[in-house]
């Protein structure tokens, strides 16, 4: 197996990292393996640096107790606004009628201050893209791929031991082990636990 996903793991985690460093109440990151995998987001980014800083917004909004999405976590509303701001991003004067203020770009400064990370990241990213696309047929690369979807692929409900449960893309998962911070358990899929 390829130490590629691993590689691009421990960058994603670095990169985190080093956003903690400017913002210190962003929380850690739990799974930097949960964005592997997946070629787009709610708001239609593929994975990058300034997708790691949108989801850094949401960590900051997840630690301050404050609700900066709506429908489903695909309207970004004015809070989320406020908290990008804080974090170097730019965004258009009007929301998008369906994802309000999701398309987020880095300011000039932004990028200056994380340049050596960003660069890190995308010679990861580079890597990680070239040996996955040398993926064989056999892969498990999740029900949105096996069916000619071009998304990321359709999220399932994982579990577990102690009932807590997420929304996983199951070629994700079935990267490497997502474990649950209360228990310390992986979460797992119910039917392959039925099964398995």
């Amino acid at each position: 197996m390829s130490t590629t996903p691993f590689v691009l793991a421990a960058e994603l985690a670095a990169a985190w990292a080093d956003i903690q460093r400017h913002h210190p109440e962003l929380p850690n990151l739990a799974a930097p393996e949960s964005l592997i995998g997946e070629s787009s987001s709610a708001c239609g980014t593929e994975l990058s640096f300034e997708r790691l800083l949108h989801e850094a917004v949401h960590g900051i909004a997840a630690a301050r107790g404050v609700r900066d999405t709506s429908r489903a976590g695909r309207y970004h509303n004015r809070r989320f606004l406020a908290i990008a701001d804080e974090m170097g991003l730019d965004h258009s004067e009007q929301p998008h009628p369906s994802s309000g203020f999701s398309l987020v770009v880095m300011r000039p400064e932004t990028k200056r201050r994380y340049r050596t990370t960003i660069e890190r990241l995308q010679r990861a990213l580079g890597a990680h893209t070239k040996a996955t696309a040398a993926d064989t047929a056999k892969s498990f690369r999740g029900p949105a791929a096996r069916h000619g979807s071009s998304g990321g692929g359709v999220r399932v409900k994982a579990v577990c031991d102690c009932g807590r449960n997420v929304r996983v893309v199951p070629s994700v998962l079935a990267q490497a082990p997502i474990t649950c911070g209360a228990c310390g358990e992986p979460f797992r899929i119910p039917e392959v636990m039925a099964v398995g």
